[in-house]
């Protein structure tokens, strides 16, 4: 499965990196093909790409802000959780919302 996310918080300085870290170390921890990129004042990190977008399974967004690039996901199954779920809880988390993303509960 093909995961792809933004994290974003009002900073960007020290949740987004965690949430996306977090994320990214879940996710291949379970096997999964994953990308998360930061948006803050920094800009755009690990900026996802077109293609990574298209390839996508899953689009994960760790943050209530308002984000860049939301276009490039349309279509797809797109979840909102919150960044701190994220960073506490990110295996739960990813394995909640492939299951979701499968039809599970």
């Amino acid at each position: 499965m093909n995961i792809v996310g933004i994290a974003a918080c009002p900073a960007g300085l020290a949740h987004t990196p965690m949430a996306a870290s977090a994320l990214t170390k879940a996710g291949k921890k379970l096997g999964y093909n994953i990308k998360i990129e930061q948006q803050g004042v920094m800009g755009q990190v690990d900026k996802i790409t077109a293609e990574e977008a298209t390839a996508a399974d899953l689009v994960i967004i760790a943050s209530d802000q308002k984000l860049e690039g939301m276009d490039r996901f349309e279509g797809k199954k797109v979840y909102r959780v919150n960044i701190n779920t994220c960073i506490s809880s990110p295996e739960k988390t990813i394995e909640k919302l492939v299951s979701v993303a499968q039809g599970g509960n």
